[in-house]
Order: structure tokens, then C-alpha cells, then sequence
């Protein structure tokens, strides 16, 4: 039986740790600690851990309501349906107490069918840009100008429509 995943907000301490678990997880040019320091002034970062091991990485921005998911990263041999559910709840519980109408997904160009199916175990599902109320259309237009799908999961029925 697996042992239960944790998902705690990152702090500064944990640079060097994401730095780590990052290069672990992927192939190419290796990040420095310093490129992750620096993105904690951009972005928050979720950790999943089990066993005390990193074995997830989220990282996350909202700007007008609208929850960016910038960075996702699992363990290669974790459950990743389990890790992504576990990340996604605890973005999407933060967000609620933002107020966050909606989250968007920024994929790569033409996703494949497998990518597009372990997100919507999450409930996230392609909108047509032209569909999109304005504030979600441009959080779409910051990440891909020419896109004209989006990848993402509506938070709220109702929408905030004053200044908190």
C-alpha cells in the first residue's frame, strides 16, 4: 500500500531541493539553484512529497483571477495520478481563497491525446479561446497569442464581478 502524499507550499529553503529533484526528473540543460531562486519571486511553487521524498512539483501564478499552471513535474515511478490529483486539489484549494474563477494549463503546441487525458482525470478540458470571458482570453494570449484552444477547468459557477 502507498504511503499517503503530502503537498506543502515551497519556501526559499527549498530552492536547492527543487533544483535537485527537478534535474533528477528531466533531461536537457541542468538548472542552477540561482534559476529557481529566482522564480520564487514570479511564481508559488507546490511540493508533493512521500516518504519524505519530492516526488512532485507545481509551480503557479493568478493574475485577474486566473490561475496560471506554469511548471508540473512528477517523479519518474510515482503514481502520477495520484501525485497530479493531490498537486491540483491543494493549487485549486489555494486558489479558491483567492477567488480564482479558473485555471489554465500552459501545454505545448498540439498536446498529445495521453497528455490531454491525465488532465482531464482533473476535470480540465479544451475551451475555444473565442469562448472565453476577456480576463481568462488574455491570461490564454500571455502564454500563446496565436492560440486559439486553451487547456483549463472553470473553478467557480459564479464569477466575481467587483473589486474584492
Amino acid at each position: 500500500m502507498a504511503s499517503e502524499i503530502n503537498v506543502r507550499k515551497a519556501s526559499f529553503r527549498d530552492a536547492a531541493a527543487i533544483t535537485a529533484f527537478v534535474n533528477r526528473a528531466r533531461s536537457g540543460k541542468p538548472l542552477d539553484r540561482m534559476s529557481v531562486a529566482e522564480r520564487f519571486g514570479q511564481v508559488s511553487f507546490l511540493i508533493a512529497e512521500q516518504d519524505g521524498e519530492m516526488v512532485g512539483l507545481l509551480a503557479w501564478q493568478i493574475e485577474n483571477l486566473v490561475i496560471r499552471v506554469i511548471d508540473f513535474l512528477i517523479a519518474p515511478g510515482a503514481d502520477a495520478v495520484a501525485v497530479g490529483r493531490a498537486l491540483c486539489e491543494q493549487m485549486e484549494a489555494q486558489g479558491e481563497e483567492l477567488q480564482a474563477e479558473a485555471a489554465v494549463l500552459y501545454l505545448p503546441e498540439d498536446p498529445s491525446p495521453n497528455l490531454l487525458a491525465y488532465w482531464e482525470l482533473f476535470g480540465y478540458r479544451r475551451q475555444e479561446i473565442a469562448d472565453l470571458y476577456r480576463a481568462w482570453r488574455e491570461a490564454v494570449a500571455e502564454w500563446n497569442p496565436e492560440a486559439t484552444e486553451a487547456v483549463m477547468k472553470i473553478l467557480r459557477a459564479d464569477r466575481v464581478q467587483r473589486p474584492l
